[in-house]
């Protein structure tokens, strides 16, 4: 065979593998869709290749070495106590008369025995400032705190804020280690994340995940809170039983937000935990610390709830829109003041951006009544803008004073006249002066001038003895025992307490 033959055979094999490879490529671009041009780039990965490009070298020893000092390990004991239920007729009015009425709707005395829990908390100030969740520390009568050096303290609860899961706790102690507070809205998907708490009633505890989602709402603080705080971190760091109120810190060991939750159908790590934002935490533990209990402000729009079914908008007429959907804006709120009304879609809060609920409720969550912000709204496609005022729970800018037991009764009270009580054959009581609506005393149906004698068969005598059978008996249900001056009998008032 001669050069001119082998040449010849060279190129027609080089022809066909040329040809076939190209029409190989067409092939699988017809049968794949969106197929890939290697020569390109997507506008996503914009800046990937460069300074922001991942690297290779991750190390959380530092962030957690520094951290860890400054998590403690939170004990509670909440004391027996009996509380008075009312037992229901379970035949209704099959059978009827006092008897029966008696019997089942009567009050029934039940004792919840001692209870001990345990969880997490941050220190956040070298002068012992601890924050942790509210769950942690609601209805404890006793909190000891033990750090990692294991010195153990008995801590006093400064505030707490139920809409946002969160409670401000301080020890009596000085030069204690402390978080740095972050900044929760530089947390980017993907970011590696440290957890750090006490689970299971472990040792202090370190796990690592990542930024899985932000501004998550998953219902649960509307469990104790009529106006819930939602705007979860969301990691995949594990997280247990036990780590409630630790801390969530980014690779330099800031703290960027505080556990409080986790998504499983066991009750136990499935994947998911969810963390407040700090940038939520600062204000709260602000507002405790200055005026002992939260500032929050309401803008004073009821919105669209995410995960709504195509026939559920329908019927409220909502549209699918990038921002969020106002339903309505009631009159003497805030945004009605503004011009704001149904069917316009918020899409920022003070220049920033927001899509969901959980997201514009983060950022009205970081003022306080009184506080001038601006609304960027959409109307019929078009952008306008609103400066609004915001306000408190009742509609006004005033300074929100916390709450005390009897405060959340409702009423006035003084102790009953000598005379009094010596013309009704009793020895002491508290006279129910004055009852204000919204109270608890309110829905009860009792009538001003009632005398409470006894709370749980306790003996009242006076305001403060009322007061302090009230604390005692905090988060539970009580019996309110007494009578009407000049009328015959005693009167009995079952009333379930609030969480302090």
């Amino acid at each position: 065979m001669n050069l001119k033959n082998i040449l010849t055979i060279v190129g027609v094999s080089a022809t066909t593998a040329l040809v076939s490879v190209f029409g190989y490529t067409k092939l699988m671009q017809s049968q794949y869709a969106g197929i890939q041009d290697n020569g390109r780039i997507p506008a996503n990965y914009a800046g990937f290749f460069g300074n922001n490009a991942p690297s290779n070298n991750v190390d959380f020893t530092a962030a957690a070495t520094s951290a860890t000092p400054a998590v403690v390990h939170i004990k509670t004991k909440t004391k027996a106590r009996q509380v008075t239920t009312t037992q229901k007729n379970p035949f209704g009015d099959m059978f009827g008369g006092d008897m029966f009425e008696q019997f089942f709707n009567g009050p029934r005395v039940q004792t919840i025995p001692e209870q001990r829990a345990s969880g997490s908390g941050v220190i956040i100030s070298e002068d012992g400032l601890i924050v942790t969740n509210n769950h942690v520390v609601d209805g404890a009568d006793e909190i000891n705190i033990t750090l990692t050096n294991k010195k153990s303290y008995k801590a006093t609860l400064l505030g707490t804020d139920p809409s946002s899961d969160l409670a401000v706790l301080k020890i009596e102690e000085k030069g204690l280690p402390f978080l740095v507070l972050g900044n929760s809205d530089e947390a980017k998907l993907g970011q590696w994340v440290l957890a750090i708490g006490y689970p299971l009633n472990l040792d202090v505890t370190v796990t690592a995940g990542i930024v899985s989602a932000k501004s998550r709402s998953i219902n649960i603080n509307e469990k104790q809170s009529k106006t819930p705080v939602e705007s979860f971190i969301q990691t995949d760091a594990a997280v247990n039983p036990g780590n409630s109120g630790g801390a969530l810190i980014n690779t330099t060991g800031e703290l960027i937000g505080i556990n409080s939750a986790i998504a499983s159908p066991t009750g136990s790590y499935a994947g998911y935990s969810y963390a407040i934002p700090v940038n939520i935490v600062k204000k709260v533990v602000n507002d405790i610390v200055k005026f002992g209990t939260v500032q929050r402000a309401f803008v004073g729009i009821s919105y669209a709830q995410e995960g709504l079914s195509d026939e559920e908008k329908a019927k409220q007429g909502i549209k699918d829109v990038d921002g969020v959907f106002v339903l309505d804006a009631p009159a003497g709120g805030a945004a009605n003041a503004a011009g704001i009304k149904k069917g316009d879609v918020v899409t920022k809060i003070n220049g920033v951006k927001v899509s969901s609920g959980p997201e514009m409720v983060e950022q009205v969550a970081r003022y306080k009544p009184g506080d001038k912000i601006t609304i960027n709204y959409k109307r019929d496609g078009k952008e306008n803008v609103a400066n609004i005022t915001l306000k408190n729970k009742v509609g006004n800018t005033d300074v929100v004073k916390k709450e005390g037991i009897l405060d959340n009764l409702g009423a006035e009270f003084e102790a009953v006249d000598k005379k009094v009580a010596a013309a009704n054959d009793i020895s002491g009581g508290v006279v129910v002066k004055k009852i204000k609506e919204g109270g608890l005393l309110k829905a009860t149906k009792m009538q001003e001038g009632f005398v409470i004698t006894s709370i749980n068969d306790e003996e009242i005598k006076s305001v403060d003895a009322l007061k302090e059978a009230l604390k005692n008996a905090k988060g539970g249900s009580v019996r309110l025992m007494g009578i009407y001056p000049g009328f015959q009998g005693t009167y009995a008032y079952p009333l379930t307490l609030p969480s302090e």
